[in-house]
């Protein structure tokens, strides 16, 4: 299990940063694909995946993709609203087929999962983009598995006994450091051989910010699995799950990183 966990982690990885590099339409349909699987996932777990409530969902991001690629921003107010009158009428007109839990699922799906995993992209975009989306994906996997490592050598207060039991307050202090330490690197090996003049001190901080909104990621995840008592959101990646599983910290990573970026550089 764990071998199959590690291979599969690093292939991920290596598609990750792939399509990165490649950006535009590649690193575009890529997330569009991640994103409607996610809120897949996320359907099942209520059991609408595949309900009309479920397909007005799909479309939603869709349509947001869309706009975003078109960079019609000014737009996104609205299309929100009209998402959710849109939701609201099929509750409304198929009543009682849904519970309200299934509507506020079926709205909260298109923001939890597309819109901030569309922030890869718009980061992706920003000057020195090919660089600072990088940060998205180490400072998310970096500190997970610093934290990882550093709680099962160290560990022994826990951080969120009856959400996650095996997690430490060791571990994410380890996590952390970590995920720093591997944005100041990082920093350091895209200016000597990327030609960037990434400052290290940013790079460390905006990984270390990062790493906190990540472990808050994972945790928000692991809170929707136990109240619907799932282990796993899918089966698509071997050793991980689903896309949610995998993705969960990324989810909130990627804005955050977005807008430290705009700040900070």
């Amino acid at each position: 299990m764990f071998k199959t966990r590690l291979l599969s982690g690093i292939v991920l990885v290596i598609i990750a940063f792939a399509t990165i590099f490649l950006g535009g339409d590649v690193l575009f349909a890529t997330l569009l694909i991640i994103s409607l699987i996610g809120v897949s996932e996320l359907y099942k777990v209520v059991k609408i995946e595949k309900a009309p409530l479920g397909i007005v969902g799909y479309i939603g991001v869709v349509a947001y993709y869309f706009l975003i690629r078109a960079q019609k921003k000014e737009d996104l107010m609205m299309f929100a609203i009209i998402l959710l009158i849109l939701v609201m009428a099929v509750y409304v007109f198929a009543f009682p087929k849904y519970v309200s839990e299934q509507v506020m699922t079926a709205y909260f799906g298109v923001f939890y999962v597309a819109i901030m995993l569309s922030y890869i992209y718009q980061t992706r975009l920003l000057k020195d983009g090919l660089f600072l989306v990088g940060l998205v994906f180490l400072c998310s996997w970096g500190c997970d598995t610093c934290a990882y490592c550093v709680g099962v050598l160290i560990g022994k207060h826990k951080i969120a006994p009856k959400l996650s039991p095996k997690k430490s307050i060791e571990g994410g202090i380890g996590g952390l450091a970590g995920a720093a330490l591997l944005g100041a690197l990082y920093a350091l090996a895209i200016n000597k051989w990327g030609g960037a003049s990434a400052g290290v001190g940013e790079y460390a901080l905006i990984c270390f910010v990062g790493g906190i909104i990540s472990m808050i990621g994972d945790l928000a995840a692991s809170a929707i699995k136990r109240n619907h008592e799932i282990k796993d959101y899918g089966k698509l990646i071997p050793g991980h799950g689903g896309i949610l599983d995998r993705f969960d910290s990324v989810i909130f990573t990627a804005p955050v990183i977005y807008y430290l970026a705009v700040a900070l550089m």
